[in-house]
């Protein structure tokens, strides 16, 4: 299921959220003009390794420092098209009516909040892995998380395919991010102890990461509107 677009009508522009989309396709497009191994020192330099952080020292090539700054920078790396894409259309649906509902500065917040949460749920769930952690994932679940507790009954339009046959259906949130949310919970508890490269590269513990501080952020912030 891949969601389009939502039925909400916002009052505001969406100056954050649009961007934090800039930013991130700006990212995407210069990873495109790097050679292999350009490219794989921009992702070990700025990405989130978890021994890197939990033992306090910067693995080459050098990163930025304090090194858990590296939980900011990387959620704006992405591996390839469909990370990208698909991160960022999950932005463009859900994340222009969370900020209507809090406003620019609360948005940014619980979107970088929500991001380092997510990462250091990561870090949690494997904390000796020398693989860099990089995507907007863990900050983008955040965003769903909110966007649940917000409008849980705001129906989304959703591409589903059933065989060869594809069609646009309304789907009430609270049924399209929930299984979501259930489904990355379930793979997080089935991945733990194995390996990176056997998960796909996919950061489960991160997304749920992300999805809880997004529940718990936007409970916050909206009680200080």
């Amino acid at each position: 299921m891949i969601p389009i677009s939502d039925e909400l009508r916002r009052r505001h522009f969406p100056i954050i959220n649009l961007t934090l989309i800039l930013i991130t396709t700006i990212v995407f497009i210069y990873e495109l003009t790097l050679s292999g191994n350009q490219l794989q020192r921009l992702i070990m330099s700025l990405g989130a390794i978890p021994e890197e952080i939990v033992a306090g020292r910067d693995i080459p090539p050098p990163g930025p420092h304090p090194l858990w700054l590296t939980l900011i920078t990387s959620m704006f790396l992405h591996g390839g098209w469909f990370h990208f894409g698909g991160n960022m259309l999950y932005l463009w649906v859900f994340g222009d009516n969370v900020e209507d509902a809090l406003g620019k500065i609360k948005y940014l917040f619980l979107y970088l909040a929500s991001g380092i949460i997510a990462g250091g749920a990561q870090i949690l769930s494997n904390p000796n892995s020398t693989m860099p952690s990089i995507g907007a994932s863990g900050a983008i679940a955040g965003v769903l998380g909110a966007y649940l507790l917000l409008y849980p009954r705001a129906r989304v339009e959703t591409l589903v395919a059933f065989g060869f046959f594809i069609t646009l259906i309304p789907v009430p949130a609270i049924l399209l991010i929930g299984l979501w949310a259930v489904m990355q919970f379930f793979n997080g508890i089935a991945s733990l102890g194995i390996g990176v490269a056997q998960t796909s590269g996919v950061a489960y513990w991160a997304h749920v990461g992300g999805f809880v501080a997004g529940l718990v952020l936007v409970s916050v912030l909206r009680r200080r509107l």
